[in-house]
């Protein structure tokens, strides 16, 4: 249990338990699993987006103080920090929750392959989409077509395969290319040219300005190729 008091930047509220299925915990785990590693002795992660770092310190029990970017943990059952490098954040909990997590999640732990259960979150799959997207996912517009693509890139193929099955469970349905391999050696799919990506972006970013769970510039680059493909204001992705 933590007793960390929240985050008056972010408003958000340390986790009680980072295991506790919430939408925080949702997000948070999306992250970690598309961008980052479980280990004996932690968890990491990593953000470029300052919006999205803050609020996964504050899930993880640490605020950020001061203009040099370091840290204090607040008092929680774990220890938690966040690093500024050039170009991103790292986020690291040390302590009990990675090898909790790895067996509640199936995440891959210290190398070894993960089986990715995320039934768990089936109440909060926008957020764990959400925070999968903003991992390991790519947005863009493509001019000659005047749609929007959007796609998931990662090593681990049964990761994307998990990412597929979420999307085929949600509602509303979003329909996925099969897995391809990319010319690094790793994995990708994108979502279906007659998937409603319009719909996509409006359910997988509902209410996120009112919780804080979403990486600024990621949000914003899916809305405006949205927008420019369907000529329509889609500002409601700021949620509700």
């Amino acid at each position: 249990m933590s007793d960390a008091a929240p985050n008056h930047e972010t408003g958000i509220e340390p986790a009680a338990d980072l295991l506790d299925a919430t939408p925080e915990t949702a997000y948070f785990w999306g992250r970690v699993a598309g961008d980052g590693e479980v280990t004996a002795d932690g968890v990491t992660t990593r953000a470029g987006d300052e919006t999205a770092a803050e609020a996964l310190a504050a899930i993880a029990g640490t605020s950020r103080t001061g203009t040099d970017h370091r840290v204090e943990a607040r008092e929680s059952a774990h220890d938690a920090s966040i690093v500024r490098f050039e170009d991103e954040y790292e986020i690291q909990v040390i302590g009990a929750p990675a090898e909790r997590a790895s067996a509640a999640f199936g995440l891959p732990i210290d190398g070894q392959p993960g089986g990715y259960r995320f039934d768990a979150f089936s109440d909060h799959r926008a957020r764990l989409i959400r925070g999968l997207l903003e991992a390991c996912g790519t947005v863009c517009f493509r001019e000659s077509a005047g749609s929007v693509g959007v796609s998931f890139v990662h090593e681990d193929r049964a990761l994307l395969d998990t990412i597929r099955s979420q999307l085929s469970a949600a509602t509303p349905h979003v329909p996925t290319d099969d897995l391809a391999e990319t010319s690094s050696g790793g994995y990708w799919f994108g979502l279906a040219d007659d998937a409603d990506v319009a719909t996509f972006a409006e359910w997988v970013y509902a209410g996120s300005a009112a919780s804080g769970l979403y990486a600024d510039d990621r949000r914003a680059k899916l809305r405006r190729s949205v927008e420019r493909a369907t000529g329509a204001d889609v500002g409601t992705l700021e949620g509700e």
